[in-house]
């Protein structure tokens, strides 16, 4: 056998090496996905984004490992319950947590008794969707842009006002960084809840509100609510009339809503990344891209670490404003 002949078998055998390991290190943890039924916790009642995104990756998970896969609501203590199974449930990748933005970057500040510490608690799989908010105001306010909403906030400090589903809500938050970073004064508003909140601005019983867009597209397209620009750092396909607060001249209010998955602390790191993927693909299929356009969703494919960072830079973010802005809760 020659010296050339020799060298390529062993390279041959060396890579064959390499590959049969990088192909056991991703069946290990798809084995492990396989073993075993998903449970994906949505701690709100049914109904909604995160029913939606549970619902959605439960069937994609059921048919990718061929394992039963099941959603369960289990709302209560404003998401806190479900939570709490999940933090208990077996670090396995069979247990998973769908939250909104709040639960993990606001309520860790915002409640005196906040029962999680989310980066001990939680392993961050990935991020799976947002939602842009926007400012609407009533026709009744003759307020048509952010400019006149400045304009008028200001000739008449604090005689303005703006509604939001509760005090500490994201909703509540985007608002009080709205006025910070558009230096106004606009009293702000509590309802237990959107549908009150929406309906005493449709009834210009409140001049305006800060919501999802898909809440007040319809009242926007009927000409009943005018929005004036979105939280968001792009326009969005579904209104792509309605400018960023950005473009409008007031930069820095960046609050989309948004929708993570998370597992139990001691998930192992390459379950955890196999999920990540796995999420992404099932999102990333045209019919399920088609359901989430219709709750006005759009995937966002921020994986693992980086989403791991992302929690870590929002709940800075927010603690400053709760702190800055005195916002309490009883």
């Amino acid at each position: 056998m020659t010296h050339h002949r020799r060298t390529l078998i062993a390279f041959t055998s060396l890579f064959a090496l390499l590959g049969t390991t990088v192909a056991h290190a991703q069946t290990t943890a798809e084995k492990q996905l396989a073993s075993d039924k998903f449970t994906l916790i949505a701690p709100f009642p049914p109904g909604g984004p995160i029913d939606t995104l549970a619902r959605v990756l439960a069937d994609g998970l059921g048919k990718r490992y061929s394992q039963l896969a099941v959603v369960d609501n289990a709302p209560g203590a404003a998401g806190n319950i479900g939570m709490e199974r999940v933090k208990r449930a077996k670090a396995d990748g069979h247990t998973l947590l769908v939250i909104p933005a709040g639960n993990l970057t606001i309520n860790p500040t915002l409640m005196p008794k906040f029962p999680f510490d989310i980066q001990k608690d939680f392993v961050p799989v990935a991020m799976l969707a947002k939602t842009p908010n926007v400012i609407v105001t009533s026709p009744k306010t003759g307020i048509k842009t952010v400019a006149d909403l400045i304009a008028q906030a200001k000739a008449k400090p604090n005689t303005l006002s703006y509604a939001s589903p509760g005090v500490g809500s994201g909703l509540h938050l985007a608002g009080e960084l709205f006025k910070s970073q558009a230096n106004v004064d606009i009293l702000h508003i509590a309802y237990k809840g959107t549908p009150p909140a929406i309906n005493d601005v449709l009834g210009g019983v409140v001049p305006l509100t800060f919501s999802n867009l898909p809440t007040v597209l319809p009242h926007i397209r009927s000409g009943k609510l005018v929005a004036l620009a979105l939280t968001d750092s792009a326009r969005t396909p579904t209104a792509p009339e309605i400018p960023t607060l950005a473009e409008s001249g007031v930069p820095g209010v960046v609050v989309p809503s948004w929708y993570g998955l998370l597992a139990p602390a001691g998930t192992p790191a390459d379950v955890a990344a196999q999920l990540a993927k796995d999420a992404a693909e099932i999102l990333a299929q045209p019919a399920v891209q088609e359901q989430l356009k219709g709750q006005g969703l759009t995937s966002w494919d921020i994986k693992t670490t980086a989403f791991d960072k992302h929690i870590r830079d929002e709940t800075a973010r927010w603690a400053k404003v709760i702190k800055d802005r005195n916002i309490t809760v009883e």
